[in-house]
């Protein structure tokens, strides 16, 4: 206990004082009692008096210690929430994903029979949560004033809690509780929550409906309207409407399905969610109404409101049981989507089934929530099914039919899950029924020479054979999606357990079908005008030639639903090819094979890879590795050639004024605008990279490198711009001759600057269309063709001081100039390189002028003004210049004397 005990002292004044020693561990039993009965104080969340707000629903009762809590007591999940309407059943956003959750945290037996006492948690997300508690306060006519974006958006959905107590009549499911809770930073707001949530419920008694409303009066801060929530039952739900269809034999008329069904995967390899890890939450379905006989009735069903034909079902699951009963909300809707979490009322079924082992088949049973006459109807059946046969035309994974027991006269509404999901259950296989369309059209492209050719090309184990791709019509407009094997042979395939690169083919002719999907930016024409962010998708199946890397396939277009159609359509006159190049890079396109006047007719359309092979990959790593050694090594060569010029000077000091200072500070410039531009890129670390890479901590601390070696060498040139500038001066007092060198300077000036301001007015004018480029990134790559140049201003000013002085080191101007061209040499042969890269690192065009053009231009350029300085430099600075030049200038040096008689 010593050892769990200390003593307290210091000293004030010279007097030292001491405390008596304090046991550590009573200390924390003391801390510990303090927080039991700190949490038994407050474990009704609340001083808001339950009695006043609730007794007339449940009366409040003494608790005793026995808990009841198990996993589903007075549970909700997904459940949606109307903000304020005097209707609320009808009024639920069919838009936006208004989700509620109501989990018990506490639950204990009464003095009172069937009375429990409860503590539970409400949470409420979803948009518009901050304006309705804050009583979306209008402005009141004051002045807009502008002000700064965060860094960071706010979230779009923002969720309000409230921590609630109350009582649980069992006996008449009446649940009241009052609490508090608040909404990001607004004022806590009290509130009383009341729930019909009965002890046990089935399928048309399963809807849960509450209320949370504001205790504090009308026009208070505070105050909000009330807030309806509708959501399912968890607890003690019996499957009775399933088990009476069952025994009645209510499935039977879908015994006459084409396709035979698979069995159910073993439920250990389903995560033990059975049908559930199939038919799950978000799975999307296309509803076809090619038996939905609506002559003389209404074409709508009862249970989607005012929707006539919705186009698409998806499911949210409720509840999976280890028997196989399952638990569904069915959402009908027109969108291509899903609504998020929630659900909407009026357009929503809540289901009950069970996966039939026999028939292999999922039954279910379905009730509406309510319609607009409050009248439950429980008439609805469903049953899906998993074809163990897929084709072009039919590559649904899961199928099924809808129909109602009340309402025969309407037939049958046929159900497809997306025709190229690529969840596949084992056993299923695939058929190929092209063969004889695929001989006539595709016999030339898959039989073209090969001869000569040694390239290798992905075989039926590469995961390469998937691709992204960017798709272009020939009007210029373009959509971006990819393109992956369905089956190859009889093998359904999976990119994730193919095995990696590329190896020789057995086989040279492969049988093998394609999913492909792309979404369009804006309008696309492919066969009729499609509207942006729409989902184009294509079935396709051929032949693959491993010899020659060519794929050509007959392919189906799904077509998209128009108003009141009833059957789905396929365009099925598609000719698709696919041509694999050098290292894996992918060109193709998509013709119509029906003639111009046919209205499905279009135009061809082509399309590349915009992903990477494994190959190019590999290659990409190396070339950014090769691309930041050369950057670091161009960099050091710089500093070098500088101090080679500063060393020169030092031994021949009387060079210094001839050195062109309009050069020098070209030079000097030219290093410090990066270094301006890209100086946070030092100290900020969480910064936007240019390359992505699993761990860029190397590749940060090279761009520091560069950008310390960038400045070491800005700081050597302005150092040798100092040294001219100042010997210029001293010279000038010394001897008058020099005087002339700062005119000539003036000249260099006048001759060089309108070049610079045309080559940078004619960039901008070669990039105005491109919407990422900014002033400031042009302003960089400007001074890099500055840098290219730099020898310019000193060629110029040795034709006006015509110097045979070695001015500048050989060292200094060979080298320098070396290191400015090789990035447009190593420019020119990754041009002609087929290799994909991640990003221009070494010859980055943020960075200079690269193009093929600018590259041949600078190259020569570069390598004529070394030749001028060379020649200038031992012959004098206008022996560069023909003879009746050299004469002129000789004429002007003459001096104009006058004799005084």
């Amino acid at each position: 206990m010593e050892i769990l005990s200390c003593s307290v002292s210091f000293v004030k004044s010279g007097i030292r004082v001491s405390f008596p020693p304090f046991n550590f561990l009573q200390f924390v039993l003391i801390f510990l009692a303090f927080i039991t009965k700190s949490t038994s104080i407050h474990r009704d969340f609340s001083e808001v008096p339950y009695s006043r707000y609730c007794n007339d629903v449940v009366r409040e009762s003494p608790f005793t210690e026995t808990q009841l809590l198990r996993d589903d007591f007075l549970r909700l999940d997904k459940a949606v929430y109307s903000l304020g309407n005097e209707n609320p059943q009808f009024n639920f956003n069919p838009v936006s994903s208004q989700v509620a959750s109501f989990s018990t945290r506490e639950a204990y037996e009464t003095k009172s029979k069937g009375i429990v006492k409860v503590n539970a948690v409400l949470n409420l997300v979803g948009p518009g949560i901050i304006d309705y508690f804050s009583g979306n306060t209008p402005r009141r006519r004051l002045r807009l004033v502008k002000f700064r974006p965060p860094r960071w958006e706010p979230r779009t959905n923002v969720g309000a809690g409230f921590r609630l107590f109350g009582f649980w009549d069992s006996d008449f499911g009446k649940l009241c509780m009052v609490g508090s809770g608040s909404v990001s930073t607004l004022t806590p707001m009290n509130v009383v929550f009341k729930l019909d949530y009965p002890n046990s419920s089935v399928l048309n008694t399963s809807l849960i409906n509450g209320t949370l409303q504001s205790i504090t009066p009308s026009g208070s801060a505070t105050y909000f309207k009330p807030i309806s929530i509708l959501g399912v039952s968890r607890m003690g739900y019996n499957y009775t409407y399933i088990n009476k269809e069952i025994n009645n034999d209510g499935f039977s008329i879908y015994d006459d399905m084409e396709n035979a069904s698979l069995s159910l995967p073993d439920a250990r390899t389903a995560y033990k969610r059975g049908i559930c890890s199939v038919i799950t939450w978000g799975l999307r379905f296309e509803l076809d109404y090619n038996t939905y006989d609506c002559e003389n009735v209404s074409c709508s069903f009862i249970t989607v409101g005012d929707e006539t034909f919705p186009r698409f079902l998806s499911i949210k699951v409720v509840d999976c049981l280890d028997d196989g009963k399952v638990r569904y909300i069915l959402q009908f809707s027109n969108s291509t989507y899903g609504r998020g979490m929630s659900f909407y009322p009026l357009t929503s079924l809540v289901a009950e089934g069970v996966w039939n082992k026999k028939k292999n088949r999922l039954e279910l049973v379905a009730c509406q929530l309510f319609d607009k006459m409050s009248a439950r109807d429980c008439s609805i059946r469903l049953a899906f099914s998993l074809p163990s046969n897929l084709s072009l035309q039919n590559r649904s994974s899961i199928i099924g039919r809808m129909w109602s027991t009340q309402r025969k006269n309407l037939g049958h509404v046929s159900i497809y899950s997306p025709a190229n999901l690529h969840s596949r259950i084992k056993g299923a296989s695939y058929e190929y029924s092209q063969h004889k369309k695929i001989t006539n059209l595709c016999s030339k492209t898959l039989d073209s020479n090969t001869k000569g050719k040694k390239e290798t090309y992905p075989d039926e184990n590469s995961p390469n054979l998937r691709f992204d791709m960017l798709v272009k019509n020939k009007k210029g407009q373009m959509a971006y999606g990819y393109a992956s094997p369905f089956y190859i042979g009889d093998r359904f395939y999976s990119s994730f357990s193919m095995i990696e690169g590329n190896h020789s083919s057995i086989n040279e002719y492969i049988n093998i079908s394609y999913v492909m999907s792309f979404t369009t930016r804006g309008e696309f024409e492919f066969g009729g005008k499609i509207p942006g962010s729409k989902m184009v998708e294509i079935s396709a199946e051929g032949v693959y030639n491993t010899k020659n890397g060519v794929i050509c396939m007959i392919g189906c277009k799904h077509m998209p639903y128009e108003k009141f159609q009833k059957k789905r359509s396929l365009d099925c006159e598609l000719l698709i090819n696919i041509n694999y190049s050098k290292r894996g890079s992918v060109h193709g396109s998509i013709k119509s094979t029906r003639t111009r006047p046919d209205p499905s007719y279009f135009e061809p359309v082509e399309f590349g890879s915009s992903s990477i092979t494994t190959v190019q990959a590999r290659e990409s790593i190396w070339r950014m590795d090769l691309e930041i050694t050369m950057v670091l090594i161009s960099n050091t060569l710089a500093c070098i050639f500088i101090a080679f010029q500063l060393f020169h000077v030092k031994k021949n000091p009387e060079f210094l004024p001839e050195t062109s200072i309009i050069m020098l500070t070209v030079l000097t410039l030219a290093h410090m605008i990066p270094l301006l531009l890209n100086f946070e890129a030092i100290f900020i670390k969480n910064r936007k990279q240019n390359v992505f890479l699993g761990t860029d901590q190397w590749l940060e601390v090279n761009e520091v490198l560069v950008r310390v070696i960038t400045m070491v060498a800005f700081l050597l040139q302005s150092r040798l711009l100092q040294l001219t500038w100042c010997s210029r001066n001293d010279n000038e007092n010394n001897n008058n001759k020099n005087k002339n060198l700062w005119e000539f300077d003036q000249k260099v000036l006048y001759v060089t600057f309108p070049l610079y301001i045309f080559a940078f007015f004619a960039h901008l004018l070669q990039l105005q269309a491109s919407k990422n480029v900014t002033f400031w990134g042009e302003l960089e790559s400007y001074f890099g063709i500055v840098l290219d140049t730099f020898l310019i201003p000193q060629i110029v000013f040795n034709l006006f001081c015509d110097t045979r002085n070695m001015v500048l080191a050989p060292s200094f101007y060979i080298g320098s100039t070396i290191v400015r061209l090789l990035p447009h040499v190593y420019d020119i042969y990754r041009s002609h390189s087929s290799l994909w890269f991640y990003d221009k690192i070494y010859a980055n065009p943020g960075m200079d002028f690269y193009s093929t053009v600018w590259d041949v231009v600078v190259c020569f350029g570069g390598t004529f003004c070394v030749l001028v300085i060379y020649v200038q430099q031992r012959f004098g600075g206008r022996s560069v210049l023909p003879k009746r030049f050299r004469e002129s200038f000789m004429y002007q040096k003459v001096a104009v004397t006058t004799q005084e008689g």
